[in-house]
């Protein structure tokens, strides 16, 4: 089977499974879903929806959090991990906002990257789901099934990034990145993972991933 066979495997198993896709963080506008992505950075989803409406309730707007200090808001985030930089960002960005850019999120990826504490993956959540803009943000779920379904050779994140967007359409990267993250989760996790609740990556699996899996399996039996 080709890359592009494997793809097309890709891309019509999902959408049969998620015609509808959730999206993981909730947010009501552009300035939320920026807040609550550079909360997820080594974070789960489920608890970043946990947090976000405590500090939101303080602060939904970049002019309202300035008010809080650094300190008040590290204390809120905390549960969600390395509270000293993520607060510290979420300040900073937000006087960036207002004084640069009349308190609006800006829609480029060079301005978003330039913000304390927001990267590469951060930018292209943001991009895609805020703003409609197509952009392939690879979070660990898209970078371990990349490799498995061998679409890439996993050695870095920025190499599966340029993987999945060579070989699948621009016009289904928003859509597929949170396709691949809900299938990550439910049926292709990296511990507990069983095969036979893996549709996918039984039909196009990488075939050193297979064996490794099956020779592991095997000793357990």
């Amino acid at each position: 089977m080709t890359k592009q066979e494997r793809a097309t495997v890709v891309i019509n198993t999902l959408k049969e499974i998620y015609p509808e896709i959730p999206i993981p963080l909730n947010h009501k506008d552009p300035y939320t879903l920026l807040i609550a992505v550079l909360l997820s950075a080594q974070c789960t989803d489920v608890r970043v929806n946990l947090i976000t409406p405590i500090l939101f309730a303080k602060a939904h707007n970049p002019y309202d959090m300035v008010k809080l200090s650094v300190e008040e808001i590290k204390e809120i985030i905390r549960p969600c991990g390395l509270s000293p930089m993520k607060s510290k960002g979420i300040h900073g960005l937000s006087e960036i906002l207002i004084a640069k850019h009349n308190g609006l999120v800006p829609q480029s990826f060079e301005a978003l990257e330039a913000l304390p504490a927001v990267g590469h993956k951060t930018a292209s959540v943001v991009m895609s789901q805020a703003f409609g803009v197509p952009a392939f943000p690879v979070d660990t779920h898209i970078h371990r099934l990349m490799y498995r379904w061998n679409l890439t050779n996993g050695k870095n994140v920025q190499q599966t990034e340029k993987d999945a967007k060579a070989i699948f359409p621009k016009e289904l990267w928003n859509d597929l990145h949170l396709q691949i993250i809900w299938y990550g989760r439910e049926y292709s996790p990296a511990r507990g993972w069983n095969i036979e609740n893996d549709p996918i990556t039984k039909i196009i699996g990488r075939k050193s991933v297979l064996e490794e899996y099956y020779k592991k399996t095997s000793r357990i039996v």
